[in-house]
């Protein structure tokens, strides 16, 4: 098998009649032809729908540009094929390590923001050492002893002043409800955002060029989760007070760090906000990445349907009793909140479902269904992950389909030896 060619993601003009991906009874199967060569556990990321999702989120953004969330994608050829699109621009990485190992592997990108603070000692030496990787990474910062931990590693004068992001708290202090989003970062009010830039601006060594707030209970809550009409309904109620508190506090953070500091990107939203958060004028520039390879989590808007661009095969190994199929492996649950939504969904055959005293498997999962009698040892079973880049953690590769057939792969960050978080 070749590595596949450089990908393209631009979306072609007869592409708006093409969605095989609709059509279960032809995709799936299409799938299982076109990888029938590959052992299991093959992974698939089909072209189209990858062509497809990357154009619908340009859309959804309205013009505002999109940080590449390279958690959620995790495939270093992926997130090229994204910035090589007019509309996307920088990357979003999710430790220290990541940012510096695509500084090294794509050497024009010069604009990447490590999302969350960081305390790898290495990293920051070779940073805070080397001139062109301290004018391309930004840090993520919220605290004083985050800035400690820095200078604990070289001081101010020894070292290269450091690019910096300002994390506001997005949560929202509901009424009754009380908090409502993820812990992070504990700056929320603007007043606290001001006095932390006034403080990173008295500080040797650091240039506050960044602000970022990250809705999670926006864009990560489902509006329309599958079965559950009444949680459907107390997310979007809660998401339609939570936005408009957000932007009017949003706003006045912006202004009070804009006092001391020329802020050069305000940075908001995620795949499931992806227009409430390019609404909002205080925002230069969204942050996603989930809605391009599309876990089955984000079936579970009503705002947006991604195509299923990733996917996995397993095979049947065992059928324990007329009513049930075993396939080998499995057990590839999702982060959060534990709950059947962080297991694979199997999506082909139709009609199988896992066995709620066993669920996924790390050696083996039992289905059963319908479908499941049908099933033989050497058959594939196709699932698609809950969330999108977590997949990359269970593969070296994936099989790129385009049209009927495999194209070629292209290695995960695991494939390339590389496991950050």
């Amino acid at each position: 098998m070749t590595a596949a060619r450089p990908l393209d993601l631009a979306l072609p003009a007869d592409a708006a009649t093409e969605h095989p991906w609709t059509d279960p009874a032809h995709h799936w199967p299409t799938l299982t032809e076109a990888t029938r060569h590959l052992d299991a556990p093959v992974g698939a990321l089909h072209l189209g729908a990858l062509r497809w999702n990357a154009a619908e989120m340009l859309r959804r953004a309205a013009g505002t540009p999109i940080r590449i969330a390279t958690k959620s994608v995790r495939v270093r050829s992926v997130v090229e094929a994204l910035l090589a699109l007019p509309g996307y621009r920088g990357v979003l990485a999710y430790t220290l390590a990541e940012a510096l190992w695509l500084a090294e592997r794509i050497p024009d990108l010069d604009d990447l923001v490590v999302g969350y603070p960081t305390a790898e000692a290495a990293g920051i030496f070779r940073l805070a050492t080397d001139a062109d990787l301290a004018r391309r990474i930004t840090l993520m910062v919220d605290a004083p002893d985050q800035l400690d931990l820095v200078d604990a590693v070289l001081p101010p004068g020894s070292r290269e002043e450091l690019r910096v992001c300002l994390e506001l708290d997005a949560s929202w202090d509901a009424p009754v409800l009380g908090h409502l989003g993820v812990r992070r970062s504990p700056i929320h009010a603007p007043e606290e955002a001001g006095a932390f830039a006034a403080y990173v601006d008295a500080r040797p060594g650091f240039r506050l060029v960044g602000m970022m707030a990250y809705e999670a209970q926006v864009a990560g809550v489902t509006t329309r989760p599958p079965g559950r009409p009444v949680g459907g309904a107390v997310n979007r109620w809660m998401q339609s007070r939570s936005m408009p508190e957000l932007v009017e506090r949003r706003a006045r953070a912006v202004a009070a760090v804009r006092r001391h500091a020329d802020l050069e990107f305000v940075n908001g939203g995620g795949t499931g906000s992806l227009e409430a958060t390019a609404a909002d004028p205080s925002v230069t520039e969204l942050g996603a990445g989930s809605g391009i390879l599309a876990g089955h989590l984000f079936d579970g808007y009503a705002q947006f349907t991604p195509a299923p661009a990733s996917a996995f095969a397993l095979d049947v190994v065992r059928s324990p009793s007329a009513r049930h199929a075993t396939i080998l492996g499995g057990g590839w649950v999702a982060s959060g909140p534990p709950g059947a939504d962080r297991l694979p969904e199997p999506v082909w055959p139709e009609g199988l479902r896992m066995l709620p005293r066993e669920a996924a498997g790390e050696v083996q999962t039992p289905l059963t269904g319908p479908a499941a009698a049908r099933l033989r040892a050497g058959d594939r079973v196709w699932f698609r992950h809950t969330k999108s880049g977590e997949l990359a953690e269970h593969l070296n590769e994936f099989a790129v389909i385009e049209g009927d057939d495999v194209v070629g792969t292209v290695p995960t960050y695991r494939g390339e030896g590389r496991a950050f978080l």
